[in-house]
């Protein structure tokens, strides 16, 4: 009597599956330029942020480990707390008019009837101007002695303004500047989602009596919830992330009272100007969870908003 010697299960089942694996090393090689990219613009400078902020660094001498010092320092740091308050205030001064100002045009660009290509274009050229430029422009009409802005201000009799001079001159610049630059692009995402609500909901709404805010409401403001949570992700994103407007409009010193320094402005000025990059890794970090929760809070509200209904 011979015993017959078995095959495991796993081992046939390997050996094909391997091989299926391997038959596809062309599309695996053509997708590996992105992979190699990410890993050396992206994941490792993310692994080496986060090793840095428990560090301290000066970009020439050798690296000291410190613990949790870095973040016990930025949590004592006056000057983070008022970098915090001055992007949630920049924050809520751009975001909000920006994404209600979109949409308003939005629905009036829905209802035009001529030159509606033309309104298009025009409204989405801020978006692709050089935000240095449109810095040092804005700078310019908020300007105290030759300022468009304090000329009109003359002209109806107002006294004019130091804007660049004074906390809420300050904000007031950068976020209409804000505002001015990303309420085309808005109103093009929100165009976009008009368009793909059927005309049949507002002809029945119209059968049923409803007026025009009565439609807007009803109809088109939760038919676009999905587009309204991506702006205000998006512009979430971007808002905690104000960097160039305040460092061309008012320097790197944030302006008076440091009115205008952000988060990543500040961050800047830890890494580029005072060299302590452990402590800017900190501030990244700091960055990145705030940015974290502010998505997190809108991301609830919104879809949660939407759930009740």
């Amino acid at each position: 009597m011979t015993a017959t010697a078995t095959v495991p299960a796993a081992t046939v089942t390997t050996a094909p599956a391997r091989k299926r694996i391997w038959s596809y090393w062309r599309f695996y090689l053509a997708l590996s330029p992105f992979y190699v990219l990410f890993a050396v613009f992206g994941l490792y400078p993310m692994l080496s942020t986060i090793v840095l902020a428990f560090q301290r660094w000066d970009g020439m001498s050798a690296r000291r480990f410190t613990g949790l010092g870095n973040f016990a320092f930025l949590v004592k740091d006056p000057t983070f707390w008022q970098a915090l308050e001055n992007t949630v205030v920049l924050f809520l001064m751009s975001t909000v008019p920006t994404l209600v100002l979109a949409l308003l045009l939005a629905v009036m660009l829905q209802s035009a009837v001529r030159f509606t290509n033309v309104y298009r274009i025009a409204y989405f050229i801020p978006n692709v101007t050089s935000l240095v430029a449109m810095a040092i422009f804005f700078s310019s009409i908020f300007s105290t002695n030759f300022g468009l802005v304090n000329a009109a201000l003359r002209s109806l009799g107002i006294p004019q303004q130091d804007w660049l001079g004074q906390p809420w001159g300050i904000k007031i610049a950068i976020s209409t500047m804000i505002v001015w630059q990303w309420v085309g692009y808005n109103t093009l995402i929100y165009l976009a989602g008009l368009q793909a609500i059927p005309r049949e909901q507002y002809e029945a709404a119209k059968v049923d009596g409803a007026g025009a805010v009565r439609t807007f409401f009803s109809i088109t403001l939760p038919q676009l919830r999905p587009v309204v949570l991506f702006t205000v992700i998006m512009s979430t994103i971007g808002g905690l992330q104000t960097f160039t407007e305040p460092q061309v409009m008012v320097g790197n010193s944030g302006g008076t009272g440091q009115s205008g320094m952000t988060v990543v402005l500040f961050f800047y000025r830890a890494a580029f100007l005072d060299n302590d990059y452990g402590y800017a890794a900190a501030i990244a970090l700091s960055i990145f969870v705030l940015v974290l929760l502010f998505t997190a809070i809108n991301w609830r509200i919104f879809r949660g908003r939407g759930e009740d209904r």
